[in-house]
């Protein structure tokens, strides 16, 4: 993945503000307000959905990152991810293009709210 679609994506996004690319297992993600939001892989964006987002982007026509594993128990087994590509018209646009971020972001950051478990109070 070359560092021109790298720059490419953080001018698409730039209506989120700093969108900062991190390398990782071949792709890349895409973060903003510390939380990844879009999946860069083979030349192509992919950003993070829910049951709804997932409801918006099929009337898109888009569809979902599909990975393979090679090596262990899920060997050649196709496991959909949590992210889907994003639309053909956002990527000549960079306003439909945030707003679409936008929704990836707060996805992102409902998941990680979920995740946070409150301490138990501990008894006097």
């Amino acid at each position: 993945m070359s560092n021109s679609f790298h720059e490419f994506v953080r001018e698409l996004f730039a209506g989120l503000g700093d969108v900062q690319i991190k390398r990782m297992f071949g792709g890349a993600g895409a973060y903003a307000d510390g939380l990844m939001f879009a999946l860069l892989a083979d030349e192509t964006i992919y950003i993070k959905t829910d049951d709804t987002l997932k409801g918006e982007l099929t009337k898109e026509r888009s569809g979902p990152f599909v990975w393979t594993p090679s090596k262990g128990p899920r060997a050649g087994e196709s496991v959909e991810m949590s992210y889907w590509r994003l639309p053909e018209a956002a990527l000549d646009d960079p306003e439909l293009a945030s707003a679409w971020a936008k929704k990836a972001l707060a996805v992102a950051k409902a998941k990680a709210t979920a995740k946070i478990k409150p301490k138990k109070k501990r008894k006097a």
